[in-house]
């Protein structure tokens, strides 16, 4: 006689139901995440730079667009006048006393205009020249070569031209402007010009001829023996010429140019 043999199937109870009921419904809801593209980010607005100060030669419009082009460890940040021509004079000597006590970047921005002659050539009698090479007006009386500025001043006298049109360009500097033997800075470093529209030439790679400061002249970025911008010691002529370091522009209309104005912002 055959033993019987039985077999018991275990039934899931309530709790096990619920629970297996719960990770199938996480396990669809992972599926869902994972196919449901995550939200775009909402971009936040650039933080325009604050100038602390009135700017001869930078508008907020100027600002605003060099604001995109700055390092990010200057953002949110203000900005003060360390330097300008119209109070602190013409001296690139003065410019790095000015410096003393800054180690962070520097803003440079500056104009030339177009249609002046050097003091020795007004000494002579000559006019300034408009843009087209012609003849400009007389000297006014207060700018005559026999009225007292010309006199025993060392510095170089500025005659106003009749156009008054400007190019405006400059340069940013990852640290302060100083004297140097060698060259100094980093690739944050660029050249800059409104011409008009906002042209930002940045560091290429080629090499590391970033600043160096002289005492009879400062210069930006070189290479074949040409400076991407350099400024002599009485701030009165600079030049630009393409170079490698930035694969730059001529920055003013033409490769010499005369200084109407210059700036040097640092960090507040």
């Amino acid at each position: 006689m055959r033993s019987l043999r039985w077999r018991y199937t275990r039934l899931p109870s309530q709790v096990e139901d619920a629970l297996s009921g719960e990770e199938d419904k996480e396990e669809e809801e992972e599926k869902e995440e994972e196919t449901t593209p995550a939200p775009a980010p909402v971009p936040e607005r650039p933080v325009v730079p604050q100038l602390a100060g009135a700017s001869q030669v930078l508008g907020a419009s100027e600002m605003s667009q060099l604001s995109l082009h700055l390092p990010p460890r200057v953002t949110g940040y203000s900005w003060s006048l360390a330097f300008c021509t119209s109070r602190d004079g013409f001296s690139l000597q003065s410019l790095y006393r000015q410096m003393k006590g800054h180690s962070g970047p520097v803003l440079l921005v500056l104009r030339d205009q177009d249609g002046q002659v050097s003091r020795a050539g007004a000494l002579r009698g000559e006019l300034p020249l408009r843009a087209d090479g012609s003849p400009g007006a007389s000297p006014t009386p207060s700018s005559a070569p026999d009225s007292p500025a010309w006199k025993g001043s060392p510095a170089p006298f500025r005659l106003q031209a009749t156009d008054s049109s400007f190019q405006m360009f400059g340069a940013f500097s990852s640290s302060a402007l100083r004297l140097s033997k060698g060259f100094y800075g980093t690739g944050e470093t660029f050249l800059f010009s409104f011409s008009p529209q906002l042209k930002v030439f940045k560091w290429t790679g080629s090499n590391s001829f970033f600043v160096k400061g002289d005492l009879d002249s400062l210069m930006m970025g070189c290479g074949s023996g040409h400076f991407g911008l350099w400024l002599d010691g009485d701030l009165y002529r600079g030049g630009s010429h393409p170079c490698a370091t930035f694969n730059n522009e001529v920055l003013a209309r033409q490769e010499q140019f005369c200084i109407n104005e210059l700036e040097a912002w640092v960090l507040s």
